[in-house]
This record gives C-alpha cells, sequence and structure tokens, in this order.
C-alpha cells in the first residue's frame, strides 16, 4: 500500500502543475491525502459515490474519482471544479496514483520474494517461475553484502542505503531482521572483487557518523545463478560473525579473506576444547602475561623474523631469544619452527573462538 506521504507529496505536485485542489479518501472514509482543507466536508458524498457503479461523477462542485488495484477499489480522488479541464486533471492524478499501486505492489512482491530467497524458503521451480513473472533476470552475476548494526527497530539505515544505492533499479535493498540491511547487488560484466571493496565502502558511507562507529559490512562471494544467492548471504553472515572473532578491527570484511578462521568458526566445541588441552595441557593461553602476548603477536606480524620483532618491540635480540626459549619450555612449542608456529597460531584462534561462543552463551 502507498504511504499517506507518497499520496500527500503526488497530490501536491500535481497542484503545483494544474491549480486544481485534490484530495484522497479511502473506501472507508479516512482522508488520506489533500491539498485543500475543506475535504472532510465530502466524506460522506465520497462514500456514496463508492456504491455507485460510475468510474467518475460531478457532485457538490467536485469531480469525484474511482481509483482502482486490479479490480479493487481502492481510493476516492476528487478534484476541484466541475469544467472539462478540471475532469482532465482529475482522470491524469487517478492514473498517475494507479500506476503508483502497480508500482509499490510490484516492489512488495519482489521484496518478498527476495527474503524468501535469502532464506531459502523457496522450492527451485518457484525461484524461476516467480523470478520470471517479476522479471528479473534469473543468469545475472550477483553479490550479497550485509550491513549490521546496533540500531534496532530502526528504519533509519534501510532508508539511507536506498538513497545511496536505489538508484540503480536492479539491486535488492531488504532486510531480513532488526538489526542488519541487506544489498543484493547486481554486477557489471567486468566488476572484480575490488570493486565489491568500493561498493562496501559506499554502504557505510551512507550512515551518518554515529551509526558508522559501530557498523560492520560483510560480503559473500560472486554467484552467477539466482538460485545462488542464498549461498553468498549465507557466506555474508559467516564472514560478519567470524569478522568479529578473528578481525574485529576490520569494519569491512570479505568472505573470501577469511583464512583459517572460516575452518576454526566450524568446529564443534568438543574438538576445540580437547584440541587446547593437548597442546597447552593445564596451562591456557589466558595465563600468558601482556608481555609474552605482545611478543608473540609481533613475532607473528613479522613472519617469525626474530631481527625485526626485536626492533619494533625496542628490545635486543638476545632477549627476544631468551622469551621465545622460556615459551618453548612452557609449551613445548618453538615458535621459530613453522611447524609449531602455526600449531601455536591456530591455538590461540581456537581459544579465542571458543570465548566468543561462550559469551554468547550469556
Amino acid at each position: 500500500m502507498i504511504s499517506n506521504q507518497i499520496l500527500q507529496n503526488t497530490v501536491e505536485g500535481i497542484k503545483q502543475i494544474s491549480r486544481v485542489d485534490l484530495g484522497v479518501i479511502d473506501t472507508e472514509g479516512n482522508v488520506l491525502a489533500s491539498t485543500f482543507d475543506e475535504v472532510g466536508q465530502y466524506v460522506d458524498s465520497a462514500m456514496l459515490f463508492v456504491n455507485s457503479p460510475a468510474d467518475s461523477q460531478e457532485l457538490q462542485g467536485y469531480q469525484f474519482f474511482k481509483v482502482y488495484d486490479d479490480t479493487q477499489l481502492e481510493y476516492i480522488l476528487l478534484a476541484s471544479g466541475g469544467n472539462d479541464d478540471t475532469y482532465m486533471i482529475g482522470k491524469m492524478a487517478s492514473f498517475q496514483i494507479q500506476n503508483l499501486l502497480v508500482a509499490y505492489k510490484e516492489r512488495f512482491d519482489k521484496d518478498n520474494f527476495v527474503k524468501n530467497l535469502l532464506l531459502d524458503n523457496l522450492l527451485l521451480i518457484d525461484i524461476y517461475n516467480r523470478a520470471k513473472k517479476l522479471h528479473i533476470d534469473t543468469e545475472a552475476r550477483r553479490v550479497v553484502f550485509i550491513l549490521e548494526t546496533d540500531s534496532e527497530k530502526d528504519n533509519t539505515c534501510l532508508e539511507s542505503v536506498r538513497m545511496c544505492l536505489g538508484s540503480k533499479t536492479k539491486d535488492f535493498i531488504t532486510a531480513v531482521d532488526e538489526k542488519s540491511v541487506i544489498v543484493i547487488k547486481e554486477l557489471a560484466p567486468g566488476d572484480d572483487y575490488e570493486q565489491m571493496e568500493k561498493v562496501a565502502e559506499q554502504i557505510l558511507g551512507s550512515l551518518d557518523e554515529s551509526r558508522r562507529q559501530n557498523a560492520h559490512v560483510a560480503y559473500g562471494t560472486i554467484v552467477g545463478e539466482i538460485q545462488e544467492v542464498s549461498r553468498s548471504y549465507k557466506e555474508a553472515r559467516m564472514a560478519l560473525d567470524v569478522g568479529k572473532i578473528f578481525f574485529d578491527e576490520r569494519d569491512i570484511i570479505a568472505y573470501s579473506s577469511l583464512g583459517i578462521g572460516r575452518l576454526i568458526y566450524q568446529l564443534p566445541m568438543p574438538l576445540c576444547k580437547m584440541f587446547i588441552r593437548e597442546i597447552f595441557e593445564s596451562k591456557s593461553p589466558d595465563d600468558f602475561d601482556e608481555e609474552t602476548l605482545t611478543t608473540i603477536n609481533k613475532f607473528f606480524e613479522n613472519s617469525l623474523n626474530v631481527s625485526e620483532t626485536s626492533r619494533q618491540l625496542y628490545i635486543h635480540r638476545n632477549t627476544l631469544v631468551y622469551r621465545l626459549d622460556k615459551l618453548e619450555k612452557s609449551t613445548g612449542l618453538d615458535l621459530r619452527v613453522f611447524e609449531d608456529a602455526i600449531t601455536f597460531k591456530i591455538a590461540l584462534m581456537v581459544v579465542k573462538y571458543m570465548k566468543y561462543m561462550e559469551n554468547m552463551e550469556y
């Protein structure tokens, strides 16, 4: 259904062009939009006109017109004046509102289709049948973006993104929950993941400063069939979750950049606990002091380079070697050995994942 604000903007725009006052009343007698104050005086006449077999009629110096949605009567339109020019303007206004009804109905149908497509609520044959009826290209290249904010029950973000990307009529912008905005972006033949990063930045940039601070954008892989859109959505959803665990410093995260974090995220919790017990026995990475953790992280950042790590930590090379030797005695893992370093890095990520999942349960 068209919003009252859209109806009001429409009749005001037509009045500015034609200088004819207009009013819109629904079939229940509610005044929805008007360019003149006295429209309430004509509600009873409009209700009598509802039951009339005529599609247009002149009453009390006003032209009355019926506006249909298919065969269903939706509105009564009033146009001030009884001459032929008023009749023509009234018919044009009725036609405009009727076209708005068709457009909004199609938008609602498409939005409903897209939501069910994302959530895998459609059979394969239904996907293609409904896409054909809604004139949606089934073989276009697409990718799904998710914008997540901390603003629940707030349509401002949705409208901001629509204003930013809405001119692209082949893109779909919707929401499946209270905190996320979903963008299904149709791509040009030459668009690649570098372009997707720019689109993600554009989506973030559509928000005002206060909402942008706690907002994140994730996106899945590019798909070539409409039936695969739900996969790109699930990938984007996973990217959001994995990003919160392992890449909390990023506000944009791509599914293709998750690396080993994607594998760890899919591990069952009992297997994670068993792995940590085997690596650290009774000791936990949480027991390491801040100095040790800083040393470990900086060592990994510098690709296990002792000289560069000691330089960035402002310590002597021998001091760094002493710390690594101490860590080896404690854990049995020598971070200067690539295999041990990989094991240790994975273990730290697993612990981070376990802590995140434990916090999610509370």
